[in-house]
């Protein structure tokens, strides 16, 4: 499955809900619905280290390696595809962890968690995934740091992840309830994630804020999600006041403006 075909597949607006019982009136959670999803997800993550392909000694294209990639997955098939993973090698269990479990095990703040418990982010397309990581990189990361003007480059892989799991569905609320789509006070949000997490939700379904077309998935449970398989890598090239993002190395694919970025 090629990273231009998943990048333009359906959103999550087709998962079937029905109402849940309402918390207490007049709040967020009355007449709340639930999402039955059962669909991939994208995952969008830094690479940690660029290493040799394991194609490259049969061919010196890199559509021919990725091409490789998808048939050796489906010959090959991983066997960590129920909710308990069972490795096969080294490197699936690497993967599975970075993919996975990682949220799940070093915990930091983000929209939906005040950082003491963890807290995995998905969304329903690649082009998603990009607009999200992309502003966090650019805000959290460089700007941070001081280096907005100089020339950056980051590396990312992209994974498509199995979701079976009933969600919270927050998409009819974000016009009644304007905070949850703050593009930079997370305040509200995490109000709403620690009463999920206390409560044992398996997760949410939102609009993103950083792409109004995107719905993003906030994952509370890691048992709902299995079967991680890498599509491609991105890279990230800060030039100016643009992110350009090439979907193979030397060919710009998204262009990103960071002026129109709020805070």
């Amino acid at each position: 499955m090629g990273i231009c075909r998943a990048a333009h597949g359906a959103g999550l607006s087709g998962a079937h809900t029905k109402p849940l019982m309402s918390f207490r009136p007049n709040s967020l959670f009355a007449d709340l619905a639930l999402a039955d999803l059962h669909q991939d997800l994208a995952r969008n993550i830094v690479t940690l280290g660029e290493g040799q392909d394991l194609f490259d000694d049969l061919t010196s294209n890199p559509a021919e390696w990725s091409l490789a990639l998808q048939i050796e997955g489906e010959v090959n098939r991983p066997r960590n595809r129920s909710r308990i993973p069972v490795i096969g090698s080294p490197f699936e269990e690497a993967q599975w962890f970075s993919v996975i479990v990682w949220p799940f095990k070093y915990w930091h703040s983000s929209r939906f968690s005040d950082g003491t418990y963890g807290v995995w982010y998905g969304s329903e397309s690649v082009e998603t995934t990009v607009y999200e990581s992309a502003y966090h990189w650019y805000r959290t990361l460089l700007t941070d740091a001081g280096f907005e003007r100089t020339a950056a480059i980051a590396e990312r892989d992209v994974y498509w992840v199995a979701c079976r799991a009933a969600l919270l569905d927050f998409r009819s609320k974000t016009a009644q309830f304007p905070d949850l789509l703050s593009p930079s006070d997370y305040v509200f949000c995490q109000s709403i994630g620690n009463r999920i997490h206390q409560e044992g939700h398996p997760g949410l379904i939102t609009h993103s804020v950083r792409r109004p077309a995107g719905e993003n998935v906030a994952i509370f449970n890691p048992d709902v999600l299995s079967n991680p398989r890498r599509t491609d890598q991105l890279t990230y090239r800060l030039e100016g006041d643009r992110i350009v993002v090439e979907l193979q190395s030397g060919t710009p694919w998204m262009t990103l403006g960071v002026s129109t970025w709020g805070p």
